[in-house]
C-alpha cells in the first residue's frame, strides 16, 4: 500500500460511521427485535424437533396461520427499517399480531416470538427521530448575581430566588 490510500482500518471504520449513522436515522432495534420475533413463530409450527430418540412434531391445525404472521411481522420489522414514517402503524400492527399469534402459533413461538415482537412494536410506537445537531450557541456571560448562564436561581452559593417577578431571600 502506497501512503496516500487508505488502509483497511480507514475503509472499515467509514463503514461503520455510516451504518451508526443509518442506524440512528430509524427504529433499528425495533425492527431487528420485530424480525427476530417471527421467525419462531412462522418455524415452530413445522418444526420437527428431535429429543433424544424422540420426534417431537409441532404441527397445529393453524401452521398457515403463524407462517403468515411470521411473515408479516418480517415484512413489519423491515418496513420499520426502510419506510420510518409509518413506523407507530407497524408498531400496533406488530402488537396486534403478537397478541394473535399466543392462540394461533404454539402460544407464539413458545413465548419468545411472542416477547420479542412485543418489544419491537412497543419500541417502534415510542421512537421519535432526533433533532438534528445545532451549531453551539454563543455563550452568554452570567451576570453578578445570578446563577449559572444569566438565570435568577443562584442555587446554593447565594440565597435570593426570583418569586413572582422580585427578589427575595430564600
Amino acid at each position: 500500500m502506497s501512503a496516500e490510500s487508505p488502509g483497511l482500518r480507514d475503509r472499515n471504520n467509514n463503514w461503520r460511521l455510516r451504518f451508526r449513522g443509518w442506524r440512528g436515522s430509524r427504529p433499528f432495534w425495533a425492527g431487528l427485535l420485530t424480525m427476530l420475533g417471527g421467525v419462531p413463530i412462522a418455524y415452530l409450527p413445522y418444526a420437527h424437533l428431535k429429543v433424544g430418540q424422540l420426534t417431537v412434531r409441532m404441527a397445529t391445525t393453524a401452521g398457515a396461520g403463524s407462517l403468515i404472521i411470521g411473515v408479516l411481522l418480517i415484512t413489519l420489522g423491515l418496513t420499520m427499517w426502510f419506510h420510518q414514517i409509518v413506523r407507530v402503524f407497524a408498531g400496533v400492527a406488530t402488537i396486534l399480531l403478537a397478541l394473535v399469534s399466543i392462540p394461533v402459533s404454539n402460544l407464539g413461538g413458545f413465548m419468545v416470538g411472542f416477547l420479542l415482537s412485543l418489544l419491537g412494536g412497543a419500541l417502534s410506537i415510542a421512537w421519535a427521530p432526533g433533532a438534528p445537531a445545532e451549531e453551539p450557541a454563543e455563550r452568554t456571560e452570567a451576570k453578578p448575581g445570578t446563577g449559572p448562564a444569566g438565570s435568577p436561581f443562584t442555587g446554593d452559593s447565594g440565597n435570593t430566588v426570583d418569586v413572582g417577578g422580585g427578589r427575595h431571600r430564600a
